[in-house]
């Protein structure tokens, strides 16, 4: 190794390593953005069966609530309930629009999530 070249990887370091950082952060970002996604889909997809199955809105509501739990927390009032059972189509759809909030603060703000479930009335 020639005199002159030393300390070159620490700069090279240096100058790489808010990259790797960035494209890390923004993987884990993306990661949970998914998760709660997936989340927001399985608790509308419990609604509308809740729904379905004993056609009472509040304890739907719970159920999605209950449902988004681990990774959202998720007020009732966005919960979204358009028909009742038996209805004229014969299907229950449940609706959730939730805004994202992130782990960095790095994506804007203003992103919202929907979930949506729909169940044919009586299970």
């Amino acid at each position: 190794m020639r005199q002159a070249d030393r300390g070159a990887e620490m700069v090279e370091f240096a100058l790489l390593l808010p990259v790797l950082m960035a494209l890390v952060l923004g993987i884990i970002e993306f990661g949970f953005a998914l998760f709660a996604q997936a989340s927001l889909a399985g608790a509308a997809r419990e609604a509308a069966r809740e729904m379905a199955i004993h056609n009472d809105a509040a304890q739907a509501r719970t159920a999605a609530v209950n449902a988004a739990a681990p990774a959202v927390t998720l007020p009732a009032g966005e919960v979204g309930i358009t028909a009742d059972c038996p209805s004229a189509a014969g299907q229950v759809v449940v609706a959730i629009d939730h805004p994202y909030v992130g782990l960095t603060g790095w994506l804007p703000a203003g992103i919202v999530l929907h979930g949506r479930g729909v169940m044919r009335c009586g299970g």
